[in-house]
């Protein structure tokens, strides 16, 4: 039996509107010191030349932008956002707590991301396992939080966690998907003070093996 959920309910059981204004991403947006650390880590991280996958993406994505990328796709609630993010060849509207099954190949892409919304994923297991299956093997999934959040968006029991808590609950979701290895956690705060910035890091092992199979 796992030690913490591998599902969770939206707290004050709000969900998301697939039509909400660009505006309301900036209520949950970093300083530019922490957005710095995220593309700092991606440039780090990701291939250059690679196809990336931006999920829960809205009109930004961080990437660096003097690296060339051969394909960015975004995965997103919001197709103004989406329409808007300049670092998108192309982009799909998705609410992945409703249907976290991703609309693309196994093995498509070269690495992806999960920046500041894996708190608002209420099926966080499915999505992972869906990336580790549309990765390559031993290509990274990042997912990058801060403490800021729009607390009537986020699942309940990241209410009840501090920082560390949070790394641990991420790593138990990669640990739990099934298709995951290298899992680590990291604190890429930026010195002098700002926003929080932290991420968990998993290296793909394909799709994962049918539930059930021993």
């Amino acid at each position: 039996m796992p030690l913490l959920p591998t599902a969770g309910s939206v707290f004050g059981d709000q969900r998301f509107d697939a039509s909400a204004r660009p505006e309301a991403a900036s209520i949950r947006q970093i300083d530019d010191a922490a957005i710095a650390a995220v593309t700092n880590l991606y440039r780090e991280i990701f291939p250059a030349g690679g196809a990336i996958l931006d999920l829960m993406s809205g009109w930004v994505s961080h990437l660096p932008p003097e690296i060339p990328y051969r394909r960015v796709v975004g995965v997103g609630i919001s197709a103004c956002e989406l329409a808007e993010n300049p670092f998108l060849d192309e982009w799909r509207v998705q609410d992945l707590n409703c249907n976290p099954r991703l609309p693309f190949a196994t093995a498509e892409f070269d690495g992806a991301a999960i920046c500041m919304s894996i708190q608002h994923l209420t099926r966080p297991c499915e999505v992972v396992r869906e990336a580790g299956r549309v990765l390559k093997p031993g290509a990274p999934l990042i997912v990058t939080f801060s403490n800021c959040c729009l607390p009537t968006r986020a699942i309940a029991c990241w209410h009840l966690l501090d920082d560390a808590g949070h790394l641990c609950l991420i790593a138990h979701n990669f640990a739990e998907a099934g298709n995951w290895t290298d899992i680590r956690c990291l604190d890429r705060t930026p010195s002098g003070g700002g926003d929080p910035l932290y991420a968990v890091i998993g290296r793909s092992l394909g799709p994962a093996p049918p539930v059930g199979d021993d």
